[in-house]
């Protein structure tokens, strides 16, 4: 019976996929159209009656607004979530996340294995578009070891925390599993969502909560390659992909000099770090350097912050996370390859070299594409935003890299912007997460290869 009802789901599935594969010229339109369907089945479902605490349902703007965070995974609300949403709401809000996390072609994929045991080419590349395998023969083993890993992480992080919250707060089982299961599976995804309204500025003293969280936002925000690599070879590092070595140096050179200028700006500011005994400081400092990662979860008050420190929290939250991981921003990884580009180019040489590899022109090229294509929306949302509200520059400009980097931290004002405002940080939310290069890319009608060359000139440049 089983295996019929398989044979028959498959038949009639493989001919609509098929369809909607044939439909884009570009594997990367079928990944901004899977999420845009799926933002679109959030709001819906958010709009329901049942998934607000309040009678009536939610406006079509917050109930938008709030899907396409959801699955961006970035956490910026209008409302307090524990509060304004009910339980289906809170949930549904979960399920997105997951979706998110994952990513819609990941998940496509797997579901195809399961239904035909094969994938088409054009299943496989728009699913490589999603995870980043570098070749589309990986794609099937690389798609189970990412769910697998995903879940099994989520799990442990889980366990950790609901152990946590029933022996030392007095929560009782029941209640302990959901907290657990839902922070676990927010900060695994970099998602940022909390069901506290303070977020975990309550626990900001408790290392078993704040390393914990940690912990999950850095190892999803590594990147599943990442990952992978060092559970293969982490004996052996002279082996290690430049991918591998660029992102764990990056991200260790990040987050230690976050953690000391975060730590040294705040120490005494009475709102954030200096409300905390010495003891608590630390560990609280290195949380604000780990969550611009994308992690968007917090154990201080955002928006009591000194104005140096929200600079540095928009150059952290601006990089962002590894290559195919769940964190947003431009990629680590990126900003790491243009520093080996800028070094390059201080000491005349003509070749990019990254340890013992030769950078590709190419791969030059997309590095400084997606940075300039970040800057550009960042600067369009952030001017855009300050004709529509009075908010001071630094206020605007934190909440605006906070939505293209998919983080999820805010100083407050998320919930005062006009609703074309909220419409603009959705707009920013769903690039930041799919990648400014691929949301390019998946507009363009066609790709053109030019057949012949132009006469080389070299201008002045500087």
């Amino acid at each position: 019976m089983c295996a019929l009802f398989r044979r028959e789901l498959g038949r009639w599935s493989k001919p609509l996929g098929t369809a909607l594969l044939e439909r884009f010229h570009h594997p990367a339109q079928v990944v901004v159209t899977g999420f845009v369907v799926t933002i679109l089945a959030g709001t819906l479902l958010l709009s329901l009656p049942v998934a607000t605490t309040d009678t009536g349902s939610a406006s079509f703007t917050d109930a938008l607004f709030t899907a396409t965070s959801a699955v961006c995974v970035t956490g910026l609300i209008v409302a307090d979530t524990h509060a304004h949403w009910s339980t289906f709401g809170e949930l549904v809000i979960l399920g997105l996340v997951q979706v998110g996390g994952l990513g819609l072609m990941t998940l496509a994929t797997l579901f195809a294995i399961v239904l035909s045991g094969r994938l088409g080419l054009r299943a496989r590349m728009a699913a490589q578009v999603e995870t980043k395998t570098l070749r589309m023969a990986d794609v099937r083993r690389v798609v189970r070891r990412v769910v697998v890993f995903s879940l099994a992480s989520e799990a442990v992080v889980a366990v950790v925390l609901t152990a946590r919250l029933v022996i030392g707060y007095g929560e009782a089982p029941g209640r302990a599993a959901y907290l657990g299961v839902y922070h676990a599976i927010s900060a695994f995804n970099n998602a940022g969502f909390t069901l506290w309204p303070d977020g975990l500025v309550r626990f900001a003293g408790d290392p078993w909560i704040i390393l914990t969280v940690c912990a999950a936002v850095i190892v999803g925000g590594l990147g599943f390659p990442v990952v992978f690599e060092l559970a293969r070879d982490w004996r052996r590092p002279r082996g290690w992909s430049i991918l591998t070595r660029v992102t764990l140096g990056a991200t260790v050179v990040l987050l230690a000099g976050g953690t000391l200028v975060l730590s040294v700006a705040e120490w005494d500011n009475p709102g954030t770090l200096g409300a905390l005994p010495e003891s608590d400081r630390m560990p609280s400092g290195f949380m604000m350097a780990v969550m611009p990662r994308s992690g968007g979860l917090n154990s201080i008050d955002v928006s009591q912050m000194r104005p140096e420190s929200w600079l540095v929290t928009d150059v952290l939250m601006f990089i962002g996370g590894g290559s195919a991981g769940t964190a947003g921003g431009i990629k680590v990884t990126t900003f790491g390859l243009l520093a080996f580009v800028l070094w390059a180019e201080m000491r005349g040489e003509t070749r990019v070299n990254v340890g013992h590899r030769r950078l590709p022109d190419g791969t030059q090229r997309q590095a400084i594409s997606i940075v300039l294509l970040g800057i550009g929306m960042v600067t369009a949302g952030t001017f855009t935003l300050l004709v529509m509200t009075s908010h001071t520059l630094d206020r605007v400009l934190f909440e605006v890299v906070s939505a293209f980097g998919t983080v999820g931290l805010s100083t407050g004002i998320t919930a005062e912007l006009p609703p074309a405002g909220h419409v603009l940080l959705v707009v920013l939310m769903l690039v930041g997460r799919i990648g400014p290069l691929t949301f390019a890319t998946a507009l363009a009608l066609r790709e053109r290869a030019r057949r012949y060359e132009l006469p080389e000139e070299r201008p002045i440049v500087g």
